[in-house]
């Protein structure tokens, strides 16, 4: 895995724009430590951080044709590029053994019709010398980061995998806050696919292509979608295309010049992953694992019982309170913007604890969007026969729920806390209909938090026009394409590039998401629990402690940390920074959350995260 920056600047001198771009190269050095690559061919610069993996000693980057025309910078793994190069052995002479070229030959000869050939994750910027054309793309489902900024006034084109890369290049001074986008990071945790906190940067959407020229407007278009229910599929036929297309993926996954390791959480996802590249493929792996002392969100004990069963090097790490230095490093240097889900502290402590042992991981990413693995689609179904009890039943029940004093454990081990969740679950559902992302807050309770932007965010692409469906197959659909690539994978991929370390996620073969889509509600969930095509499919893989489990989730104990000096400096931030949050309402929502009255954690984290970016911004 790598870091790319390409920049097109008519504006500054060829000093100052080289020197911008070291500068964004620098702060993209975790990404790839092994290498920097930098051409310049003023006005245009293609510079790219290098982590090795496949082809080591040559496939550097960026990296040209013979003739000079096309210059390319790529981020990714191709896992199916030695299939493409002999595709294309008799119309490109190969000059090094990687993926990076195989992509330059099929886009130079076939043209961006060469990404329907892919197979794999990636992001990457092409310039055509002579037309003086660029050609971005992302992946299909948005693994891989790619952010623009475009000025069509000044002359000024220039994209990098992180923000804060891509600020030193243009300028601190040239953008701004979009409070449009702040809106929406307040109603949901994170930004809407395209978007970021800034007026001026945005991200490649996933499967899609970003086309651009000096003095013209960018142009983005769609080479990939998810087609929901375009064929029909029987139970038995669904479960034998998952098994051969899930242990596929698996192995393609292991296309590596380096060792691969694995995360293992305990869970139903992970477990397959590891259990899958060991019985059936026959692989050696090392595997890694993070616990809590706090027993109610600690997986260890199922994640070591997995390792012993299928027989892996394991490697376990505890945290506690991580303090927000760590928060501030990964947010300054890496996510660049507010990011409100505190998995992303766990996910880059075990990342860190892999990197010791390996540069690349598999993960289990995707398996609960795909395959219907939240607790919330089983609140979702019974929400249905909830909210056909009289609307005076419902609301003394969520009174009664609100007055008894919540704790602090995780939901998974505590009735109290999932009463207090669907109690929360059933307050938001007319906010959260239709459905696009998991809310923090209904809208009466965002018009009191954000009283002058409640009404405003952006509008989530490519979701309510194209599937119309039962309530919980379109959330399912919907997370597939917001949650998942704005939530899970971006805290993935910066938590784990942080540390120089590759993740490759076995569930997100676009074959498996396609077939995922194209089986019918009933073969994903039984009556009372998610994940049920998965489960049969591999009985034989998965123990029977691992399938019974439910969902628990990357969770860290924020209910405890905000007791702590935690909430003392939010209340400070809150009462200091201008925003656009109601001061009081934050206050009393801490209040109430020291008092023991409600668990806020959650909530207030999401805050917190913003009133830390706003402070850092204002410095």
């Amino acid at each position: 895995m790598c870091g790319i920056l390409f920049s097109y600047n008519e504006t500054l001198s060829r000093e100052e724009h080289l020197a911008g771009c070291r500068r964004a190269l620098a702060a993209i050095r975790h990404r790839g430590p092994d290498e920097e690559g930098l051409v310049e061919r003023h006005p245009i610069i293609a510079g790219h951080r290098r982590l090795s993996i496949i082809d080591p000693s040559s496939s550097q980057q960026p990296i040209a044709d013979e003739s000079g025309r096309y210059l390319l910078t790529y981020n990714g793994e191709i896992y199916n590029y030695r299939d493409l190069r002999r595709r294309l052995n008799d119309q490109w002479r190969f000059r090094t053994e990687g993926d990076t070229e195989v992509l330059l030959a099929g886009l130079v000869r076939e043209g961006a019709g060469f990404l329907d050939r892919m197979e794999g994750m990636w992001a990457f910027a092409l310039w055509d010398a002579r037309t003086k054309e660029l050609l971005l793309a992302r992946d299909r489902m948005g693994e891989k980061p790619l952010y623009f900024f475009h000025d069509e006034y000044l002359g000024m084109f220039c994209c990098s995998s992180e923000i804060p890369s891509l600020i030193e290049a243009i300028g601190k001074e040239r953008v701004t806050e979009d409070e449009a986008c702040t809106a929406d990071y307040i109603r949901y945790g994170y930004f809407l696919p395209g978007y970021t906190i800034y007026k001026e940067i945005r991200e490649v959407l996933p499967g899609h292509r970003l086309h651009w020229s000096p003095g013209k407007r960018v142009i983005t278009r769609r080479y990939w979608r998810i087609r929901p229910k375009s064929r029909a599929l029987d139970r038995t036929r669904a479960m034998e295309e998952l098994r051969a297309l899930f242990v596929d993926s698996v192995s393609k996954r292991f296309v590596s010049d380096v060792e691969i390791g694995a995360f293992l959480s305990g869970g139903i996802d992970s477990s397959l992953v590891v259990a899958t590249a060991v019985q059936t493929l026959k692989r050696e792996i090392k595997t890694f694992t993070i616990g809590f002392h706090d027993r109610s969100f600690d997986e260890s004990d199922y994640a070591k019982a997995v390792a012993d069963r299928v027989g892996v090097d394991h490697r376990l790490e505890y945290m506690d309170y991580e303090g927000p230095d760590e928060l501030n490093r990964l947010t300054t240097r890496h996510l660049g913007q507010p990011f409100g889900d505190s998995s992303v502290l766990p996910t880059a402590r075990v990342s860190r604890l892999a990197a010791g042992s390996v540069k690349v991981v598999l993960t289990g990413d995707g398996g609960d969007e795909l395959f219907s693995g939240y607790q919330r689609y089983q609140a979702r179904a019974l929400m249905r026969w909830y909210t056909r009890l009289p609307k005076a039943v419902r609301k003394s029940c969520e009174k009664m729920i609100g007055l008894l004093p919540e704790n602090t454990r995780h939901h998974s081990r505590s009735p109290l806390k999932k009463a207090h969740l669907f109690a929360g679950a059933a307050q938001k559902i007319e906010s959260e209909t239709p459905y696009v992302a998991p809310m923090q807050y209904g809208n009466p309770t965002l018009r009191r938090l954000i009283p002058d932007l409640w009404r405003s965010g952006k509008e989530a692409p490519g979701i309510v026009e194209e599937y119309a469906a039962c309530d919980v197959e379109r959330m399912m659909f919907a997370d597939a394409l917001v949650y998942l690539p704005q939530d899970i994978l971006q805290k993935v991929d910066r938590a784990s590039m942080a540390h120089s370390l590759e993740t490759r996620p076995p569930f997100l073969d676009h074959r498996l998401v396609e077939l995922a889509f194209n089986v019918p509600l009933s073969q994903h969930r039984t009556a009372l629990s998610g994940k049920a095509m998965l489960k049969r499919a591999f009985r034989d893989l998965l123990p029977g402690n691992v399938q019974r489990r439910r969902k628990q989730g990357f969770g860290v104990p924020l209910g405890e940390w905000f007791r702590g000096n935690l909430g003392w400096e939010m209340q400070e931030l809150n009462r200091t920074l201008a925003t656009p949050l109601n001061r009081h309402v934050v206050d009393g929502m801490l209040e109430r959350h020291r008092g023991g009255q409600t668990d806020n954690g959650l909530q207030l984290w999401q805050l917190y995260c913003y009133l830390k970016w706003k402070n850092e911004r204002t410095k």
